[in-house]
């Protein structure tokens, strides 16, 4: 007759030379019905009342003869994920193991087994069994002779402490080496068996692969739209991960070779390819994690897209060892990430040098200002029709001792990344503020002063204040600043940057669109938003001369600025021809090499004192 569906069921392994012992706890343990009325009561009194199922216990036994033969049993259990919860050893079994030493070898394989050691009374004193075992909750002494209540008691009570032990370690194990809020592996448990894999790579020469995953824009999205929506779409990458792994062609692996995805923290991830045939078929992976995270998620009444960037090292020649692989996949994923949204990458040795350089301008960048390195150069913003001088724009240089003349273009990224644009950004205005006030207490004409602006200086809630506070120490009106935004802040639809914009605005402080027509802003954000003026990126002016659409484009910039009411700035002019071409469109100023290029303080002042005269 089978068992209701649900009936707990343990295995219990009994050791004894005598075989007829065999069969006499089978006929114990596995009729049901010699549990009678006064053993259901016994537990009753030491357990508490259990409902129906829950004491409806199955007992499956095995028997072995020798305690070898015995130890056999147990790591074929182990292996075949079906453990013994209860082994009863008899204490003397010639000519093999006694009952002492087979339990030893036992909890060396199975160390949460529950044993019943067997025994006469002239067996082994309580001290000697200490001696070799030592002292342990997990062993009990059954006297010979002994009775079937005895048997069926202890069976009861040490498979029910043993699947309780089982539970609370499960927990304890899952608090201990899986992330909390998506379920994968957390660090310990990954870099733990990071630490095997590599190990048997090494040995066995397999090759291995090693993901760092990265999450873009995860943290715009978490401050955007609230923790609890981030931390639900770190549960859904979570679970796409696992679900990129389960390849039908895994089922029948060992489970060291697995793939394996778990969370390090924050929005970073890491996938561990144990064994693959050819390197390649890492990048077969990666497109498959890039293709499922980068799908839409609905999240409340939000749609997210996230996209992932990802690293890839190969071992062992990418790292023999754990550190050096995490470090490299690291890097090829900054690398990846640099290129842009849903990229991945193989590490390359070459990274080690692009790596360093960066942590060495990081290093400078931070004692830069201590060391007042920066300074500003001033580029002239020029009426095309009477050439008089209508601005400069404050451009960012920085010298250093060591790494000489760094250009904006490889540090300003750095200053972005590393957050240090908040107090250099600061800097660069009240510098150019100052200056523009000295030049004008000097009555020369300078119309305007323009400042970039980052994105992230702009994000910041106090970042209209401090632009009102620089005003007023340095004595600048604010119509005489105007600051240059980039046209993909204009495309984050974000309360904050509205509130900003207009604060500046009722200040007098005038607003430019830098490289505008390489962004994603639309007509609507530009009517509403309060601009001023727009630049057109240089990467248009430079095709006046190549082509038509370059030409298309210019010429619709301007128009649609006219109807806007927007001043137009052409930037990166560098030709008459190019200069013509505005003229005739009708752009009102321009600035490039054609008109100067970016001048110190001294050469910037002998400019606007020959203008003025």
């Amino acid at each position: 007759m089978s068992e209701p569906e649900g009936t707990p069921c343990h295995r219990i392994l009994v050791i004894d030379d005598n075989v007829a012992i065999h069969d006499d706890f089978r006929k114990v343990l596995m009729k049901r019905e010699t549990a009678d009325s006064a053993l259901e009561q016994m537990e009753s009194a030491l357990f508490g009342a259990e409902d129906e199922a829950r004491s409806a216990v199955v007992f499956e036994i095995d028997c072995a003869s020798q305690g070898r033969e015995g130890l056999e049993m147990v790591q074929r259990a182990q292996t075949e994920s079906r453990p013994y919860s209860l082994a009863f050893v008899d204490g003397r079994m010639p000519p093999g193991w006694d009952g002492i030493e087979t339990i030893r070898h036992l909890w060396q394989e199975s160390p949460e087994l529950q044993v019943v050691l067997c025994t006469a009374y002239a067996d082994y004193s309580w001290q000697e069994i200490q001696s070799v075992l030592g002292q342990s909750d997990s062993l009990l002494i059954l006297k010979k002779p002994f009775d079937n209540a005895e048997i069926l008691q202890m069976a009861h009570a040490l498979t029910r402490k043993w699947e309780l032990n089982r539970e609370i370690l499960g927990r304890l194990n899952k608090l201990a080496f899986f992330d909390q809020l998506t379920g994968l592996p957390n660090r310990s448990l990954f870099m733990d068996r990071l630490r095997q894999t590599v190990d048997k790579a090494r040995c066995y020469n397999h090759t291995g692969a090693l993901f760092f995953i990265d999450l873009d824009n995860f943290k715009r999205i978490n401050d955007t739209l609230g923790h609890n929506v981030g931390d639900e779409l770190l549960k859904a990458v979570g679970a796409r991960l696992s679900q990129c792994l389960r390849a039908s062609d895994t089922i029948a692996r060992p489970m060291e070779k697995f793939p394996m995805a778990a969370r390090l923290g924050g929005d970073e991830f890491t996938v561990l390819l144990p064994e693959m045939g050819k390197p390649e078929f890492a990048a077969v992976v990666a497109q498959r994690i890039t293709e499922q995270l980068s799908k839409p998620l609905e999240l409340g009444s939000h749609q997210v897209i996230v996209t992932p960037s990802i690293g890839i090292a190969i071992f062992p020649q990418d790292g023999e060892d754990v550190d050096t692989l995490l470090k490299n996949a690291d890097m090829a994923m900054y690398y990846a990430k640099s290129i842009g949204p849903s990229a991945f990458k193989y590490y390359q040795e070459s990274m080690n040098a692009v790596a360093l350089k960066r942590l060495k301008i990081e290093n400078h960048l931070r004692k830069a200002l201590d060391r007042r390195e920066f300074s500003l150069r001033f580029q002239p913003q020029v009426d095309l029709r009477s050439g008089q001088v209508r601005g400069m724009e404050a451009l960012l240089r920085w010298h250093n001792e060591e790494l000489g003349e760094v250009p904006p273009t490889e540090f300003i990224p750095i200053a972005e990344e590393s957050g240090l644009i908040l107090v250099i950004g600061e800097w660069v205005l009240r510098t150019a503020c100052i200056q523009a006030a000295a030049w004008l207490k000097q009555g020369l004409d300078l119309p305007r002063i323009a400042v970039n602006v980052s994105v992230k200086q702009f994000s910041q809630k106090n970042f209209a204040a401090m632009v009102g506070n620089i005003l007023a120490e340095t004595g600048l009106a604010a119509q005489q600043l105007e600051m240059e935004i980039t046209e993909s802040l204009l495309a984050q639809d974000l309360p904050e940057v509205l509130a900003i914009l207009h604060a500046l605005r009722e200040m007098g402080v005038r607003i430019a669109v830098d490289d505008f027509g390489n962004g994603y802003s639309s007509l609507y954000r530009l009517r509403e938003m309060p601009i001023d003026c727009l630049k057109i990126d240089r990467s248009f002016v430079g095709g006046i001369e190549g082509g038509a659409k370059d030409r298309s484009i210019i010429n619709a910039i301007i128009t649609m600025a006219e109807g806007l009411d927007l001043v137009v700035i052409a930037e990166g002019v560098e030709t008459d021809d190019q200069a013509d071409f505005l003229r005739s469109k009708e752009c009102s100023q321009a600035q490039g090499f054609l008109f100067g290029r970016p001048l110190t303080t001294s050469q910037a002042e002998t400019l606007l004192r020959e203008h003025r005269n």
